[in-house]
């Protein structure tokens, strides 16, 4: 594929956009966004058509767009070698003065690279010069454990987009050259410069930390998050395309932050503290999308923690939108909620019961028990709400085998509920149920503990299997341990893995030759006790939260006791008495 061919298609594409930006570059900054997969799912990621936004917000920085091609192009595009261009006005990525990744998932690591390559930019930090765009990498994973993705990157992002993206067009304003631009952006609350910083292990080859090795760098670096979204914004859709998974939904982010604490999950510690946005801006927007769009979809870890949240689905099916919530948490599930849903034609929900145990569900602090769920099924079902898809994890701490049988045997009593609701309706539905190893995520009261041996978790599958073979109405996905294992070592290794990212974009995603090639043990970070480490990878970050914190949490699971967040801690409490 030629620039020639690349163009057309550019054009094609956005003759079909509603709400894209075109700025003149003159003498603004200009940035090269991108999304380190498909067009088809990067314009459906509501954090890169936010990121967007924000940056094309601000006068003097003008940003355009570019993503990773479908396969077939891709190919063509390295055989030729012909130079990647941004959407918006065709040019060559290279000559920008920015290119900053928007990163969600670890799997797109190895594309990170791939674009850099395509846009003829050196794919180590190290080898890059200042004639060379900056390389800035952002997004939800970064500040969770940026380190495997540090040798790459010129500048960590850090945190949430509004905070950064303004901060970031301060210091290039303000700066010179290229070395004082990383100072300064290194002075900034939420940028880390992985050269300013030498990590160094112990005997044994664990970190032992990080020694900043630049004066304006200090360690570790906060988190930037927004302290108030009384006054702002909501992420929500800007462009509207025919061509991508969400193309006729209007995605808008109803609440940031979880309260709820579940103790294997990142994304609850790390957009603390909980922050609803403004119902009626919410509506506003909502209103003004209508007619681009036929679906709203809900975006948040916790929509009912929205203390209007009610007000706005009311109007949402005013205005005609067939409403997606992303999840629903079962504690806050209740009948006019579920009711809207199903009038604005929703016809299949989410939730995450996580474990088929009352005990286990205490252990990683889901707040709500077998009986809520099965009364929230039951009311699920009895709204007309036909499919139901459902959570769960193996592989956590303290699970024996009778947690197992609990996950087939709450499915089966979900599923009388789902038959109960159908007789009067002629129609049964189905119930959809995914299964995941747990991964021991960074800043979570889990990230010191190994993942399960692999032999203990490939029987717990097969024992789950075996459990749930059969069941009329209901389909279990069941994630292998070997699908899990490569996700793990991305999401907890430290610098010293990136040569196995590069080899692996290297030779196709043979992630076995890759580690082999580059010399990296990964049983070493998946599967080692990191309790007594002096150092984790991720501490370079201030995620927010104290590592006694976790501590005592990681005490309370193993004790199977609740941490309540504070409206159900004010429920039992009134409760209590009466019992």
């Amino acid at each position: 594929m030629n620039s020639w061919e690349q163009r057309e298609r550019a054009l094609s594409i956005l003759s079909k956009e509603i709400g894209y930006t075109k700025k003149p570059h003159g003498d603004r900054l200009r940035v090269a966004l991108a999304f380190p997969n498909t067009y088809w799912v990067g314009m459906s990621n509501l954090g890169f058509q936010t990121v967007y936004r924000l940056f094309n917000a601000e006068a003097e920085i003008v940003c355009e767009r570019f993503f990773l091609p479908p396969k077939q192009e891709l190919a063509e595009l390295l055989r030729v070698r012909a130079p990647l261009l941004t959407l918006e006005s065709q040019t060559p990525v290279h000559e920008l003065d920015m290119i900053a990744f928007s990163v969600s998932f670890e799997w797109d690591y190895v594309n990170v690279l791939t674009l850099l390559r395509l846009a003829g930019v050196p794919v180590y930090a190290s080898e890059r010069t200042a004639r060379h765009p900056l390389v800035v990498i952002g997004g939800a994973v970064t500040f969770v454990n940026p380190e495997p993705l540090a040798p790459f990157a010129d500048v960590i992002a850090a945190g949430e987009g509004e905070e950064l993206v303004p901060a970031l067009g301060r210091a290039f304003a303000a700066a010179a050259s290229r070395a004082e631009l990383l100072r300064l952006l290194a002075r900034e609350r939420g940028f880390y410069v992985p050269s300013f910083f030498e990590p160094h292990y112990d005997a044994a080859g664990a970190l032992a930390g990080h020694t900043a090795i630049e004066a304006a760098a200090s360690a570790p670096v906060r988190k930037a998050a927004v302290k108030l979204t009384d006054a702002m914004d909501p992420p929500s859709t800007s462009i509207f395309t025919p061509d991508t998974e969400f193309g006729a939904r209007f995605l808008v982010e109803v609440v940031r932050g979880c309260a709820n604490l579940c103790r294997f999950c990142w994304a609850g510690y790390n957009y603390l503290p909980v922050r609803p946005f403004p119902a009626g801006r919410i509506l506003q927007l909502a209103e003004a999308a209508r007619r681009h769009a036929a679906r709203a979809g809900l975006v948040s870890i916790a929509l009912c923690d929205h203390p209007e949240i009610e007000r706005i689905l009311a109007r949402l099916l005013e205005l005609g939108y067939s409403i997606s919530p992303a999840s629903l948490r079962l504690d806050d599930l209740t009948e006019p909620i579920v009711r809207m849903l199903r009038e604005s034609g929703e016809r299949s929900v989410t939730i995450a019961p996580e474990t088929g145990s009352d005990r286990l569900r205490r252990v990683i602090n889901k707040t709500v028990t077998n009986d809520e769920i099965l009364e929230r099924a039951a009311l699920i079902f009895a709204a007309g709400i036909e499919n139901l898809k459902l959570y769960f994890m193996i592989g956590l701490p303290t699970e024996a085998d009778e947690d197992l049988v609990a996950i087939r045997d709450l499915t089966l009593q979900i599923r009388d509920r789902m038959m109960a609701g159908a007789r009067s309706k002629g129609h049964v539905g189905r119930i959809a149920a995914s299964v995941n190893p747990l991964i021991p995520k960074p800043g979570t009261a889990y990230q010191w503990l190994p993942m399960e041996d692999p032999a203990a978790l490939d029987r717990k599958i097969k024992r789950l299997r075996s459990l749930t073979a059969d069941i009329d109405n209901v389909y279990f996905t069941i994630k292998s341990e070997r699908q899990a294992y490569f996700q793990a070592l991305l999401s907890l290794g430290d610098r010293r893995i990136a040569p196995a990212i590069e080899i692996a974009e290297r030779n196709g995603q043979n992630w076995r030759a890759a580690m082999a090639e580059a010399g990296v043990d990964a049983d070493f970070y998946l599967y080692r006790d990191r309790s007594r480490d002096a150092a984790l990878p991720w501490d370079i970050i201030d995620g927010g939260m104290k590592a006694q914190f976790f501590h005592a949490e990681f005490e309370k699971a193993l004790r199977a006791e609740w941490t309540l967040p504070p409206k159900r801690a004010a429920e039992n409490a009134r409760l209590l008495p009466m019992l």
